[in-house]
């Protein structure tokens, strides 16, 4: 840390300390390395949001390596210089890592399925979302794709933790009366 000294308009003098430490997104890429065997697909990894792109977002993994999270992919607002735990997607030929929000697999859906049923649980069982719904709502609601919200939806009506209305969805049996999470299977 260094000191800065401003002088306001009535010559009062102020001392700010200022980090030299530069901001993850500034960070040249050049100082970045690439992955090596340091990473694995589905490996859990904090990262740092850096610029926003045409394709998405680019981040730092774990103070380490650079990645992105592609924008058809991420359904909450990120900001630059904003910490968020992820996930490694892909590691591709060319050394690049690909990243995401989300647990790979079907243990992405056990964690959204439990966010639902917390939804339903705080809005008395019952919320006016339906498969029709604008992806928007959902989103918003959520913070997941329509189409990850119709697969959810799916295993816990086959599961039979929800009954499927025509305004919504409603949350039935034990889970309603016991208040437990939904484990999946």
């Amino acid at each position: 840390m260094r000191t800065k000294r401003v002088v306001n308009a009535d010559k009062v003098e102020i001392v700010r300390k200022v980090s030299r430490a530069p901001m993850a997104a500034e960070r040249s890429q050049k100082a970045l390395e690439l992955p090596g065997d340091d990473f694995q697909e589905g490996q859990e990894v904090s990262l740092v949001i850096g610029e926003e792109t045409e394709i998405g977002f680019t981040a730092i993994i774990n103070n380490h390596s650079e990645g992105i999270l592609y924008k058809n992919e991420v359904f909450q607002h990120l900001r630059q210089g904003q910490s968020i735990d992820g996930f490694i997607k892909k590691i591709r030929e060319d050394k690049k890592i690909d990243l995401s929000l989300y647990k790979p697999g079907y243990k992405k859906f056990d964690a959204l399925s439990n966010r639902v049923i917390e939804r339903l649980k705080s809005e008395g069982g019952f919320i006016p979302v339906t498969d029709k719904s604008a992806p928007g709502v959902i989103s918003e609601l959520f913070g997941i794709s329509k189409k990850t919200y119709k697969m959810i939806v799916g295993r816990l009506y086959k599961d039979r933790v929800i009954s499927i209305e025509e305004g919504g969805i409603r949350l039935i049996g034990r889970l309603k009366a016991q208040g437990t999470g939904h484990k999946g299977k």
